[in-house]
């Protein structure tokens, strides 16, 4: 994430010697902060009380002849109270590292010892404010997105220069009934966009009906997006709608529309057209009501070249095009990702985790993510787990070894499984159609497949 200009950020140094105090005003006051000193408690909660403070800076005693550190714990539990969100290290000598190791089991984010190393100090206060810019970030797009969409609406976390054009588009046609084709690799969060553009719809009390296209059979695929009546084939045991007449008055969202079947693609195109389909096994023409929202990671124009995909269908689909970046352009998200994820995961598992380590800040930021926003999401979910402490660690996350050289011998069946279709997939640039055919698997057999690995 792309650190807030270091002018605006307004550091609370507080101790009660006079020398500790100029000392740290000085060095941090080179590195670009702003710099307010106090001497005792009470002052440390009318000052936060009275501006905005990106850091407090803190010792644990004030009173002369006083090594308890009982005073820095009881304001650390004030300022708590005033602001859960303000990111506290606190300062103690070597022979109250059990008070400051209870201090951060109390809030505090991190401690320095005294005497204090520089660039020691100087990389904690700058690790420690970035993490707590992307905690407060985070906050405020889940406070926007309630006010904005209702609560239970989509969580849409973009602030990164890349999204902005997606976001301009999203306020721009999002209330309209154009169909719109979102377009970006596998993991982007296609389907979160489409949510995003329904939830800001004057549909937004309608339904909103997802479908994968390539997990469909083939057999059955007219039945699912049609529906059918009784006795229509063995299996169809009583009558049944199908997805457009589920999503009417609403949003139909077809992801992967690449892989619908060219047989298939002149009945979407009339049901688009004239609002008509018939189920099958039914002469009786229904007639409906759609936004229609689509997405694929693969190229459309190549598909309508290769005759795989009709022109006319896409001319119907693709109103407005949305494109997706990928998460390696967008890396100012990444902590804003990680802590709405985290978030999740916490609250599923019910543990005790707070945060990131400044390591695993690092390594999130260094990763390729070649999985994009899901594959983000499956590493703050195994780093949960994984982890044994307060806050997920850089080795929680397993990123190292996804980048290291896997020996095949080593592997289980399983994961020579879904080492080989990723490697395919990337070979395909991300056609999961094409990956499919390579493999010789039918399209619901590899869907079915990365969903079992989340791929």
């Amino acid at each position: 994430m792309t650190a807030p200009d270091s002018s605006t950020l307004r550091i609370l140094v507080a101790d009660d010697q006079t020398d500790v105090l100029e000392a740290l005003r000085l060095l941090l006051k080179t590195e670009g902060y702003q710099i307010e000193t106090v001497k005792s408690p009470a002052a440390v909660i009318k000052a936060i009380e009275a501006r905005d403070f990106s850091l407090v800076l803190m010792d644990l005693n004030y009173t002369r002849d006083t090594t308890s550190g009982q005073e820095g714990l009881d304001l650390l539990n004030k300022i708590q109270t005033v602001d859960a969100s303000l990111p506290v290290v606190v300062m103690t000598a070597w022979a109250s590292v059990d008070v400051a190791v209870e201090a951060m089991r109390r809030g505090a984010k991190d401690f320095i010892t005294k005497p204090w190393d520089n660039p020691r100090l100087i990389a904690i206060v700058r690790n420690q404010m970035e993490l707590g810019h992307a905690v407060r970030a985070y906050r405020r797009l889940e406070q926007e997105n309630q006010l904005l969409r209702g609560k239970g609406g989509p969580t849409l976390i973009a602030q990164s220069a890349a999204m902005r054009p997606v976001l301009e588009v999203l306020a721009r046609v999002g209330p309209s009934d154009a169909n719109i084709l979102i377009t970006g690799e596998n993991g982007t969060g296609k389907g979160v966009i489409a949510q995003a553009l329904h939830a800001v719809s004057v549909r937004a009390a309608q339904p909103f009906i997802s479908v994968n296209m390539g997990g469909l059979p083939e057999g059955v695929f007219e039945s699912e997006l049609f529906g059918h009546v009784r006795g229509a084939f063995t299996d169809a045991k009583s009558d049944r709608a199908g997805r457009f007449e589920l999503a009417d008055g609403g949003t139909l969202f077809m992801d992967e529309i690449c892989n619908i079947p060219l047989s298939q693609q002149a009945k979407i195109l009339r049901t688009l057209e004239t609002g008509e389909y018939e189920r099958v096994g039914s002469s009786r023409t229904y007639r409906v009501n759609v936004r229609l929202i689509s997405a694929t990671n693969a190229d459309v124009a190549a598909e309508v070249a290769a005759g795989k995909f009709r022109q006319d269908l896409l001319f119907r689909l693709n109103t407005i095009s949305i494109h997706l970046p990928p998460l390696r352009e967008r890396r100012e998200d990444i902590p804003l990702l990680a802590q709405h994820f985290l978030k999740q995961h916490v609250e599923h598992y019910r543990k005790a985790i707070t945060g990131f380590d400044a390591g695993a800040l690092e390594a999130m930021q260094n990763h390729g993510w070649p999985g994009n926003v899901r594959e983000l999401d499956h590493a703050v979910e195994r780093g949960v787990l994984m982890s044994t402490g307060k806050v997920v660690r850089a080795a929680d996350l397993g990123l190292s070894a996804g980048q290291a050289v896997t020996r095949v011998e080593d592997m289980s069946l399983e994961e020579v499984e879904a080492h080989l279709i990723k490697k395919t997939l990337a070979r395909c640039d991300g056609n999961a159609r094409r990956a499919a055919e390579e493999l010789g698997l039918s399209r619901s057999a590899f869907y079915r497949r990365l969903e079992k690995y989340g791929l």
